[in-house]
This record gives C-alpha cells, sequence and structure tokens, in this order.
C-alpha cells in the first residue's frame, strides 16, 4: 500500500501503562537506597543525595553549602584535584555535585567495568576531602565574576528578585547574594559543613547491569560513607511576601517580567488539572501567552508560564523578557489571558491539541531507565511513587473545559499576584 505523506500520522493515545517501582534496600545505618536495572546497558549511575542544611546556618553564611560540595573534587588527604581528575577520565568516569535550595549530594556516573575500581576514590570524596586554600580562592574570585554577570542580566535579576518577593529578603530562599557573602567563604567553615552537616537524611539511588551480589558489594562499600540521619527537625522561616517589586534601569532597551504566586504540591487532588491550566496558559509553545505576546503582538521572543518548588513550598510564575517600551501592555495582556482562562472554558480544538501534546510530552521522558530514576526522585521528594504518571495519564485523557474552569476560579482568580519588573 502507498503512503499517503500528505496525511499526518493519526495520533493515538496509549492504553494504560504501569511503572515498576525502584527495588529499596537498606544500608545497616537505615539509609534507604533505591535500585533500577538497565538489561543491556552497561552504565553505572550512582546518585547520593541528602537534605539541604542551609536553612540551619547563619544567612551571611548561605553560599557554604554550595563552596562546599564544589570543592569536594579539588582534593583529598590522598589526591590532589589533577590526580582526581585524571583517575575518572582513564576510568571513563564523571563525578558531579547535586546542589539545589533543598538537596545536596554527589553524582557519580561510570561503567560496570571500572565502577569498582572508582568507588573507592569515590567514597574518598565522602570523608577525605581537605579544601585547599589556593583552590578556594580562585573559586571565589569566579563567583565574583559570576554574580557581577548575573545581577547585570535583568532576566536572573528578575529571577532573583521574584524569589526575595515571594519568600521575603530574610529567608534563605529569598536572600540575595552579594560578593560579601563569597568574602566570608574560608576553609574553616567549609570543613565545619563538612564534617557536621553534609550527608543528612541522605538516600542513594542506583541505576545499573548490576547482579545481586554485585549491588550488595556496593552496599558494602557504601556503608563506610558518612550517611547520617537528623535527629532535629529543620530551622523554619516564615516567607513574608511583597507584591510588587520594580528596579528602573533606565538605559536598558528591554524589561523583564515575573509574575507568580504560591500553589500546590504534587500530592495534592488539584495538581493535574492545575498542570494543564498552566500548560494552556504559557508552558508549551502554542499557549495563549505566546500566540497573544509573541505571534501577534511581537512584544517578546519569549514568554513561558512554569510550575516551581523549593524544598517544601510551591509557586507558579510567569517570565518573559519584552520591549521596554512595551512593558506595561504586556502586564495588562498577562492578567487578560487569566482572566479569559478562569471565566472562558476552553475550546475542543484546543483541549484536544493541549492532550495530545501533554500526553506525548509525558511518556516521552521514560525513553532510558535513567530518564525513570530521575522521574521517580522528582516524585518521591513529594512523598509519591512512579504510580503517580499513571494516575496523571488517567487525567489526561479524561480532562474537561469545566475542570479547567474550577481551578482557574480557585487559583488564579484572587490577584494580586507578585510582579517583579527589571528595566
Amino acid at each position: 500500500m502507498k503512503l499517503d505523506r500528505s496525511q499526518a500520522p493519526e495520533f493515538k493515545i496509549p492504553g494504560d501503562f504501569e511503572f515498576i517501582n525502584p527495588t529499596s534496600y537498606q544500608l545497616k545505618s537505615g539509609i534507604p537506597l533505591f535500585f533500577i536495572p538497565t538489561p543491556s546497558v552497561d552504565a553505572v549511575k550512582l546518585e547520593v543525595v541528602g537534605k539541604s542544611k542551609r536553612s540551619n546556618l547563619p544567612l551571611l553564611h548561605a553560599l557554604v553549602p554550595s563552596f562546599t560540595l564544589q570543592m569536594l573534587l579539588e582534593g583529598t588527604h590522598i589526591h590532589s584535584e589533577r590526580s582526581l581528575s585524571e583517575f575518572f577520565d582513564f576510568h571513563a568516569s564523571e563525578v558531579h555535585p547535586l546542589l539545589s535550595f533543598s538537596h545536596e549530594g554527589l553524582s557519580l556516573l561510570s561503567t560496570k567495568k571500572h565502577v569498582f575500581d572508582v568507588l573507592p576514590v569515590f567514597s574518598s570524596l565522602f570523608t577525605e576531602a581537605n579544601f585547599p586554600k589556593e583552590n578556594l580562592e580562585k573559586r571565589k574570585s569566579q563567583r565574583k565574576l559570576s554574580l557581577q554577570l548575573e545581577k547585570e542580566k535583568s532576566s536572573s535579576r528578575a529571577s532573583q528578585l521574584f524569589r526575595s518577593a515571594l519568600f521575603g529578603k530574610e529567608h534563605p530562599f529569598g536572600l540575595e547574594i552579594t560578593e560579601s557573602h563569597v568574602d566570608l567563604i574560608q576553609s574553616e567553615l567549609l570543613q565545619s559543613y563538612y564534617d557536621q552537616e553534609l550527608w543528612h537524611d541522605s538516600e542513594v539511588f542506583l541505576c545499573g547491569n548490576l547482579s545481586e551480589s554485585e549491588i550488595e558489594s556496593i552496599l558494602s562499600i557504601l556503608e563506610s560513607l558518612p550517611l547520617r540521619q537528623s535527629k532535629w527537625p529543620e530551622k523554619t522561616t516564615t516567607p513574608i511576601t511583597t507584591t510588587e517589586l520594580h528596579e528602573e534601569r533606565p538605559d536598558a532597551l528591554q524589561s523583564s517580567i515575573r509574575i507568580g504566586s504560591w500553589s500546590i504540591p504534587k500530592s495534592h487532588p488539584d495538581y493535574f488539572a492545575l498542570s494543564v491550566f498552566n500548560t494552556i496558559l504559557g508552558g508549551y509553545f502554542g499557549s495563549r501567552l505566546v500566540k497573544n505576546i509573541r505571534e501577534d503582538k511581537g512584544h517578546t521572543y519569549g514568554i513561558s508560564s512554569s510550575l516551581a518548588e523549593i524544598g517544601d513550598y510551591h509557586y507558579w510564575v510567569i517570565g518573559a523578557d519584552v520591549q521596554k517600551a512595551f512593558k506595561d501592555e504586556v502586564i495588562q495582556e498577562i492578567h487578560l489571558e487569566i482572566r479569559k482562562l478562569c471565566q472562558e472554558p476552553v475550546g475542543i480544538e484546543e483541549l484536544e491539541v493541549v492532550r495530545n501534546y501533554l500526553i506525548g510530552q509525558m511518556l516521552s521522558k521514560f525513553s532510558t531507565s535513567f530518564d525513570l530514576m530521575d522521574r521517580f526522585r522528582a516524585v518521591h521528594y513529594s512523598g509519591l511513587d512512579l504510580s503517580f504518571f499513571q494516575s496523571k495519564l488517567n487525567f489526561l485523557k479524561t480532562f474537561t473545559a469545566e475542570d479547567l474552569l474550577r481551578i482557574g476560579n480557585i487559583y488564579f482568580s484572587s490577584p494580586p499576584f507578585v510582579e517583579v519588573v527589571v528595566g
């Protein structure tokens, strides 16, 4: 039969699928290890991730966790920075720090052939780091330059000020990092954080084509790591939200806009509907905001809306860099599109386009076992497992315009939102 290339292939919504959750193991210390096999793939990925203790530090020491992690590959009592680099390169392995506002850790990507040669040296990074002062000074200089560049870029500045407006400038997640924070970093501070605060409430995530005995060997090696379980609750600071924050830049040709507010976690019953609402608003290239402000009016190259989380806090944010002369008009149009989605049912054709897009996008994120572990981690921190994605698929197959109206009226119909403009 001749293929008719004038017709696009028919889109078929996939049937139900079921992901098998990682197999759980436990170190003698009580630290959990989650394992996903990678049949016929001999790459091994090991991630050791703990909860950040940044909130327990004075605000002046906010950079201590990031410098501590970045310095782990700068040398140990046994290996110099050059020796570590050459060792991992020779064994076709990569080590990277894992750092967010809420989690800290180390990642190892190696091969099955080399992983047991590499693991002892990788493990030494957890106990033998020595934070050489000369290397630290170089990193401090690099960080100061990075801060200067980020402050000059209106988009980076707007994102920082949005967090400051949302959380408050005295909150660990809203704090503005300056060069004075860099100046306070000393090797002794990093050593103290390394010895006492790093690796708390750690979990281990492992992918590889490994036998049961090989997993047991890895568990045995990991027993030597100083993975700690917290005895006391985290220090918490209540956010203090400011709804409007503008930073004028008279010479700027464009303005960076951030508009958003607090949101809900993945575990909330409304989360799936909220994610669809967000997609239609500004979450993909065919969204309302893109069509209005980019395609129809030409005021920006790109505009987007996203759902974000930092630790136990959740929010949504719209971001755009626009021609400065049109910033007020763009802000008005953003509010107009939000109101329309809250008040007018989405048409059937647009619903189906978004339905197909979201289903395809979700399934594309499960191409490999490494992807599967990344998806597991993304929901695991919210107290969920991979059944989350089966539930999401079920919702994406059946959601209606009425579902979106309900969500809009609950979460988007009560301005003022947080509004930040730089430029």
